[in-house]
C-alpha cells in the first residue's frame, strides 16, 4: 500500500517522537509513505487568524503538489495539519474565484482531488481489522483514555469526521490493539494549547481537568492524535501540579505509539522514551509472550 504523506512542521520538530512512531508503525504495517516533494507549512495554527488568503494559500500549495505528484490520498497525521488542508480543500471548492486566486499564487494548478486523512481516517483505509491481524504484542491490561480535542472533529460540516460529540474512531484501533478504552467526559474537551503563552492558569485549570478525569475513570495514559495536544498535556503536569497542589502523573501517548507498539517495535523505537512525563515503564511489559 502506497499513500502521500505529510508530516508538517511539528512532525520534524517539536513532535518528532509522533513522526518516528508514524515511520515505524507504517513500516510494520507494510505501508510505503510517499512524502509530498518540497511541501512547506499548512500555515496552522496562526495563519487563518492573520491573513484568510495566505491560510489558504499556504495549504493549497502543498494539496497542488500532491496533485502533481500524482497522490490521491494523502496522511496529515498531526489534527491541526489536516484541518488546514481540508479547510482549504472546502472553500476553494466552494468559491471559484478564490480558487482562481490560490492557483494563481502558488503558480501551480489545483484541477484534481486529494483525499486528506488524518491519522484515524488513515487506519480506517488500510483496515482496522487488517491492522489487528498484525498485532504481535497485544496491549491487554491497559486502558487507553482517548482524547480527540478540537481540530479533529471540528468544525463538523468542515472536516466531517466522525460524532464531533462522542467520537469513536480511535476507540476502535484502540480496541484492535488488544487494549481497553475508558468510556469518559472529556474527549471533546479543549485542552487550551492555543492559549499556552497567553492565559497559562486557564491553560492549567483546562489540562487538570482532563487529567484528573481521565484518572477518575481509571486509565493507565491518554492517547492522542494531535502534536499540540500532546505537548500542553505531557508538558503542562509539573505547572498544574504546582498550581494547584496535585501529583499528577498521567502518561500522554500518540495513537501511533500504541501501533508501532503492538505491531513490535520496542518503546524506544516507537518514540515513548521521549515524553517529558515517563511513559515507558506503563507499556514495557504489555504483550511480551506474544500474540496467542
Amino acid at each position: 500500500m502506497k499513500v502521500g504523506y505529510y508530516p508538517g512542521c511539528s512532525l520534524e520538530g517539536s513532535a518528532s517522537d509522533f513522526g518516528l512512531s508514524i515511520a515505524k508503525a507504517a513500516e510494520l504495517m507494510g505501508v510505503d509513505l510517499v512524502e509530498i516533494s518540497d511541501w512547506s507549512c499548512c500555515g496552522a495554527s496562526a495563519a487563518h487568524s492573520l491573513d484568510h488568503l495566505l491560510s489558504i494559500a499556504l495549504p493549497a500549495r502543498n494539496l497542488a503538489l500532491a496533485l502533481a505528484q500524482g497522490l490521491d490520498q494523502v496522511v496529515a497525521p498531526c489534527a491541526a495539519c489536516s484541518n488546514r488542508l481540508i479547510t482549504a480543500q472546502v472553500e476553494i471548492k466552494a468559491d471559484p474565484d478564490l480558487g482562481a486566486r490560490v492557483e494563481d499564487i502558488v503558480g501551480m494548478s489545483l484541477d484534481g482531488d486529494v483525499r486528506v486523512l488524518n491519522m484515524l481516517d488513515f487506519v480506517d483505509v488500510y483496515g482496522v481489522d487488517t491492522l489487528k491481524e498484525k498485532v504481535t504484542r497485544p496491549l491487554e491490561g491497559f486502558k487507553g483514555a482517548c482524547y480527540y480535542g478540537c481540530l479533529l472533529v471540528r468544525p463538523p460540516k468542515v472536516v466531517q469526521f466522525d460524532d464531533p460529540e462522542d467520537p469513536k474512531s480511535m476507540e476502535r484501533v484502540l480496541t484492535a490493539l488488544g487494549a481497553t478504552p475508558v468510556d469518559w467526559h472529556f474527549k471533546v474537551e479543549c485542552c487550551g494549547a492555543g492559549l499556552t503563552m497567553a492565559q497559562p492558569k486557564i491553560v492549567a485549570r483546562l489540562v487538570r481537568d482532563i487529567l484528573r478525569n481521565a484518572e477518575e475513570n481509571g486509565a493507565d495514559g491518554i492517547v492522542v492524535s494531535c502534536p499540540l495536544c500532546h505537548q500542553n498535556l505531557d508538558m503542562r503536569q509539573l505547572a498544574v501540579n504546582a498550581e494547584y497542589g496535585e501529583t499528577h502523573r498521567l502518561p500522554i501517548y500518540y495513537l501511533s505509539e500504541l501501533m508501532a507498539l503492538a505491531l513490535g517495535a520496542s518503546p524506544k523505537d516507537a518514540g515513548i522514551d521521549r515524553h517529558f512525563i515517563e511513559a515507558t515503564e506503563r507499556v514495557a511489559s504489555l504483550g511480551q509472550s506474544g500474540k496467542k
